[in-house]
């Protein structure tokens, strides 16, 4: 079956920087776009950032632009969200994401604390 394991948050200062990290098994990885999403307290869940199939193609939501890296590893079948200069509005909980044949699947989530 489909799984996404997100890893790699954490508690960082301001200005800090993390690289989350989602494997992904049950489906053949390289088919499909990927997207990281974040959910903050009592707000909805955003999108954060989308990557293509191939790696080429890559999109950002603007509150991020600029601080934020997409990629992926098709050969590890992981998606991967380098985050720089991060601020304590970054603190969330940060999923990954993948559409298969209209189904969504997410994965758990990994914690992302921003404060000093």
């Amino acid at each position: 079956q489909v799984q996404l394991v997100e890893s790699g948050g954490g508690l960082v200062n301001p200005g800090g920087t993390l690289r989350l990290s989602c494997a992904a098994s049950g489906f053949t990885f390289s088919y499909y776009p990927m997207r990281w999403y974040r959910q903050a307290p009592g707000r909805e869940r955003e999108l954060v950032a989308a990557i293509s199939p191939s790696g080429i193609g890559t999109t950002y939501t603007d509150s991020m632009k600029g601080r934020v890296t997409i990629s992926r590893d098709n050969g590890k079948n992981t998606v991967y969200l380098q985050m720089n200069t991060l601020e304590p509005e970054d603190t969330a909980v940060y999923y990954c994401k993948t559409v298969i044949r209209s189904n969504a699947y997410w994965g758990q989530g990994t914690q992302v604390t921003v404060s000093s």
